[in-house]
């Protein structure tokens, strides 16, 4: 059963996990724009699986998190759930106000969201384990291959723009550090080597003194695990 642990307001109910990147992404936008919600806990982690099963299969049929309600409806995917959010509440905007800009973020989020988080979805990765039977130096090769490819990508498409402000595409967060910051810690936390990426690594410094960031980050959740 989920675990509704956190009730801000009724009219937006995140289903979410701490650990869960994409759902970090919601979760930054909804703090950046001061939007109430109640955070649903769905423990995504083996042998619960609570978005595989049945129950959650009623809410996003693809089973994965996350996923938005809003006055009974249900949106999943992370950039159809900002863009929702955007229309709604366009202040602050998720998107630079130049119209070369705004595709420039919108490009870079989906360089993560299309190109690089699929490839590393922890169902990807059981899979190539399980099912085609690769060792764990394979599965870690893949993993890395396609980190740095999209890694250098991210990189490329911002080192223009670094003299405009802290963030991905200026002064002011955008979709882009949305997506950016999520996928950044991923590969943090495997111990991946990052200097190859140096304007990244600024961009990520400054998200993490920003409040939204930081309220949003997987420890500051209230599933995320305690020392006891």
């Amino acid at each position: 059963m989920f675990f509704r642990i956190w009730v801000r307001f009724m009219t937006y109910r995140l289903y979410n996990s701490h650990a869960n990147s994409a759902g970090r992404r919601v979760r930054i936008a909804l703090h950046l724009k001061d939007i109430p919600f109640e955070y649903v806990s769905i423990d995504i982690a083996p042998p619960a699986e609570e978005h595989l099963g049945e129950e959650f299969g009623k809410i996003n049929p693809m089973r994965l998190i996350p996923a938005l309600e809003h006055d009974g409806n249900v949106l999943i995917e992370s950039m159809a759930i900002l863009d929702y959010l955007e229309d709604l509440h366009p202040e602050p905007s998720l998107y630079p106000a130049d119209p070369l800009k705004k595709a420039q973020a919108k490009a870079f989020a989906m360089t993560v969201a299309a190109g690089m988080h699929p490839l590393h979805n922890m169902r990807v990765i059981k899979y190539l384990g399980q099912e085609l039977a690769l060792d764990q130096k394979a599965v870690a090769k893949w993993y890395v291959t396609w980190a740095d490819k999209g890694l250098h990508a991210l990189e490329t498409l911002v080192s223009e723009n670094r003299e405009e402000g802290p963030y991905c595409f200026g002064a002011n967060p955008s979709v882009a550090d949305l997506f950016l910051v999520p996928q950044y810690a991923n590969y943090q936390n495997l111990g991946l080597n990052l200097t190859l990426y140096p304007h990244l690594a600024v961009i990520v410094e400054a998200c993490a003194a920003h409040p939204a960031f930081i309220k949003a980050a997987p420890e500051n959740q209230p599933d995320f695990p305690g020392d006891g």
